[in-house]
Parts: structure tokens; sequence; C-alpha cells
């Protein structure tokens, strides 16, 4: 196996691997058996030229530069598909998620980087950065409309901010204003369910672009923001619709 240090100006220095090594428990690519299960279900496999395994083989072989500056690490949707089927259990999202932190934040890619900001910035949470008020009149006048249309459906809520409901749900950010009767087959599962649940005024959007943005401090501030909510209205369990 080909030792991940490499040798530059004559000077033996530490590769990205041996930090990934550090910083990634699940990191031991020495455990790679190349047998290319991660790459056969990975929906970023072929885009520029590349795969799990031969991102993979890259860092063992300390291709250092050309993994930091390739474009494929942010392809990577992150969907754990490729640990679960991996025999050795090699945390790959994770040595992506250190790969996308180890380039500087104003050199990521700037529709993930400014919807993270967005999102911080804004109270409901949204990538949109849709105001508190928005959300209500949308919500509340799209229920208006279905429950006129669909008298199935003329007791059917979508509450907001309801203390002691048992489902803190949240929602992406667009569907409320790109595509807003989205929301409304949950809505009906829900209804038909009898379930107690709620949204927040704030901190209600679903999605969180600071993960993928591999910000770790907004990644924070946003899911803290969210517990805080579904704690303030004393919800027991928070579903995520992502």
């Amino acid at each position: 196996m080909v030792e991940a240090a490499i040798m530059r100006e004559g000077k033996a220095k530490k590769s990205f691997l041996d930090e990934l090594r550090a910083m990634v428990p699940a990191g031991n690519l020495s455990l790679c058996l190349t047998c290319g299960l991660c790459s056969s279900g990975c929906p970023a496999t072929g885009l520029e030229d590349m795969d799990p395994r031969k991102f993979l083989r890259m860092l063992v072989l300390g291709m250092d530069e050309e993994v930091l500056k390739s474009d494929w690490p942010w392809m990577c949707t992150m969907c754990q598909r490729c640990v679960y089927v991996c025999p050795m259990k090699i945390d790959i999202p994770s040595m992506i998620f250190n790969i996308r932190a180890s380039r500087p934040r104003d050199q990521r890619p700037k529709g993930i980087r400014n919807s993270c900001d967005v999102a911080v910035a804004s109270d409901t949470c949204s990538a949109m950065g849709t105001p508190v008020e928005d959300f209500k009149f949308v919500v509340n006048d799209v229920l208006e409309e279905y429950r006129a249309a669909q008298p199935e459906f003329a007791d059917m809520e979508a509450p907001i901010d309801k203390v002691g409901a048992e489902f803190f749900i949240n929602q992406n950010s667009r569907e409320p204003m790109t595509e807003p009767d989205e929301m409304v087959p949950l809505w009906k599962i829900l209804h038909l369910a009898k379930v107690n649940w709620t949204y927040g005024s704030k901190a209600w959007a679903a999605e969180n672009y600071c993960l993928f943005l591999a910000d770790n401090e907004s990644w924070e501030t946003l899911v803290r923001r969210k517990a805080a909510m579904a704690d303030e209205l004393g919800c027991k369990t928070y579903l995520n619709t992502e």
C-alpha cells in the first residue's frame, strides 16, 4: 500500500489523508477493498469524471492537490449510500465535508454560500429570506383555498405556533414562496392521521445549506435556533421533512 506521506522539496510533509485520519474516525483508507460498491449507488458517479472509488484512490496515492482543487466534492449529496454499502464502513461523506471545509469560505460555491448566509440572517431560517408574516399569510391563504375547494378537508388545519403539539414540522424554504400547493399533500396526510402538529412562525425552514457549505459555526447556529423554537412551543418531536 502506498503510504500517505509525500515528499516536497526533499522534506517529508503530511498529506491531506493524514489529516483526514485524525479528523474522521472511520477514515482509514488502508481498509478499502476497491470493490466499487461505493460508486455503484452514488448519484454523483460520473460527474467531473469522478466516482467515490477513484476519489479514495487519489487520496491514498497522495494526490492532494488534485483532490482539493476538484469540484467533485461539491457534487456529493452526502446521502450516505456509500457508507451503507461499504463492507469496511469507510465514512466517505465525512471526508467530503472536511475537504469542503479546507477550502477558504469565499472560494466555496457562491449559491450554497449565499443560501447559508441568508438563512442565518432570517428569523425563519429560510434560505430565501422569507419573513415571518409572509410565511403566515401564505400558509393561511393556501389552507383556506383548499378548505373551500375540497369539502372533505373543510376542517383541515395548518397550525402555526401551536403550543403543546406533538410534532414540530418544518418546511422546505422554496415551497411557501414558489410552490405553495406542494405543502398541501403533507397537511392532508397529517390531517387524515389525526396528528397533533405545528409549524413555528420562526425557524421553520427544513434545509440547512450551511451543512453543505461545511460551515460548522453557521450550521450549529441554525440547528440551535430550530431546536429552541420547538422547545419554546413544547413540542416533543422535531420532524424534518427533508
